[in-house]
């Protein structure tokens, strides 16, 4: 594959991306509403905008990429109804709003940086952004686009005929369903959405402004559409977010977008992460009970374990989340730190005598990146490049220094042994030494092709108890 391949959901299908502007890359993130701490289900759109921010550099391009906080006007519906979810948790926990948003962004900052990922060029708070927000209603309003009821000033779908496109919604099937148009009375449509909410008598806020059309607040999606464009530009190139932005938010961000600025299209490519799954169900702040980062930490599963476990599936796969499987990742991050420390002495050898030798690994890699960021295949050459016996310490040092600026495991960085799960006594600690030893044996067993010793070290293990599962980069166990 010849160049860089992504799966625009606009389109459902993977296109070649070419930047508008030669050379530079303008990328915009969904990011936190920060009510509450984020979870590591959350965490999962920052691995995913981070490896396309990545592959995008590996490719020459400049890359500006803008991530927002939502510190305001996210609903509890996606109605229009409900509670501002900011002010709902400073009424519940009887602190100021904004106190709430920093302490939160904080966590999200940190969470985000212990997970390698790089740093936007922008990050900007939806708060910090109400005169940008007011002037596109203004401009949507000058379109005959929106109209006023007693709730707020509303987005009329009915004046962009381009709306069901990007979700395949099934706009007729919502009115037959008048849940939406019930929760707000006076909606023309259910899927019409607020752009202004007015201050209701009586109802103490601490986030609300003055505007054109009376005192308020602005809604969630006005709010992405003024930051995005006030930093990328009136078109830009990639929008990012969760499969769950497609129905609502990314469809009327669309929409009152290129209403306001009379483009089509507004974004070149939409790209949509799936969900981390427990139970069959997603992960979820509002289901509660999802682990948090520091929680995986207090258990000694490394950040990176988790970054790792993240790469094991594609970004528009669902991940099914459990302790076994965050357990099987962290196990597959040592052996590949351990498979890694012996050669970080030959850090900075030359090895271009051998550039006809690494040429194909390198080529392999850079498709897999190209190939809609498939994480999982460049995870796997990763792990088999760091035990390539035919190639030199140096020779697989580079490598795997050059596979890492996209993986962002600290392959050459990291403490080589990160510790065990805490709940591993040293009992615990010397039987997994021996199932790892087992499983060495079976690997070699199965390198040489001597099927029938690698199956019956796979026997005693499952006597055992022990499940082994192999992976693309390599295989993992677990205790029945």
């Amino acid at each position: 594959m010849s160049a860089l391949q992504l799966f625009n959901s606009r389109s459902r299908r993977k296109q070649r991306f070419a930047p508008l502007e030669p050379g530079h890359a303008r990328v915009y993130s969904c990011g936190p509403t920060v009510y509450s701490p984020q979870h590591i289900g959350n965490l999962r759109s920052c691995v995913f905008a981070d490896l396309l921010k990545r592959a995008l550099l590996a490719e020459g391009l400049r890359v500006t990429h803008v991530i927002n906080i939502t510190d305001v006007g996210h609903l509890s519906d996606d109605a229009d109804a409900g509670d501002d979810k900011m002010e709902r948790a400073a009424r519940e926990s009887g602190r100021r709003a904004s106190e709430i948003a920093a302490e939160f962004s904080a966590q999200w900052n940190r969470d985000r940086r212990a997970l390698n990922c790089l740093e936007p060029e922008v990050l900007c708070r939806a708060t910090e952004h109400i005169s940008e927000q007011i002037e596109m209603i203004r401009r949507i309003e000058a379109q005959g686009a929106c109209y006023r009821i007693a709730d707020g000033i509303y987005f009329d779908i009915a004046s962009f005929p381009r709306y069901a496109e990007l979700a395949r919604l099934p706009l007729e099937a919502q009115r037959g369903s008048a849940r939406m148009q019930e929760a707000v009375p006076g909606k023309r449509h259910p899927a019409d959405f607020a752009l202004w909410k007015f201050a209701q008598p009586g109802v103490q806020r601490q986030q609300e402004w003055d505007s054109d059309w009376g005192r308020g607040f602005p809604g969630w999606h006005i709010e992405c559409s003024a930051m995005s464009t006030r930093y990328l530009g009136e078109q830009f190139d990639i929008h990012t977010g969760g499969v769950e932005h497609l129905p609502v938010h990314h469809s009327n961000e669309l929409a009152q977008s290129e209403t306001a600025l009379g483009v089509h299209p507004w974004v070149q490519f939409w790209m949509h992460h799936d969900w981390i799954v427990f139970g069959g169900e997603k992960l979820s702040k509002s289901r509660g009970g999802a682990p948090l980062l520091q929680d995986l930490q207090r258990a000694g599963v490394p950040p990176l374990a988790y970054r790792y476990f993240l790469l094991q599936a594609h970004y528009r796969k669902q991940q099914h989340w459990g302790p076994e499987a965050i357990e099987a990742a962290a196990r597959g991050y040592r052996r590949l730190l351990a498979q890694s420390q012996p050669l970080r002495a030959a850090r900075g050898e030359a090895a271009a005598a051998a550039e006809a030798r690494l040429a194909p690994w390198r080529e392999d890699f850079r498709a897999a990146v190209r190939d809609d960021l498939n994480a999982p295949r460049a995870l796997a050459l990763a792990a088999r490049a760091a035990r390539e016996e035919s190639l030199s310490a140096a020779e697989r040092c580079a490598l795997l220094e050059e596979f890492d600026r996209w993986l962002g495991l600290d392959l050459l960085a990291a403490p080589a042994a990160p510790t065990e799960p805490a709940a591993l006594d040293a009992g615990a600690a010397a039987e997994a030494a021996q199932i790892e030893a087992q499983l060495a044996e079976r690997e070699a067993a199965r390198k040489r092709r001597d099927f029938a010793a690698a199956d019956r070290i796979r026997d005693e293990l499952a006597a055992g108890g022990i499940v082994i599962e192999d992976t693309p980069a390599g295989p993992v166990w677990r205790r029945r």
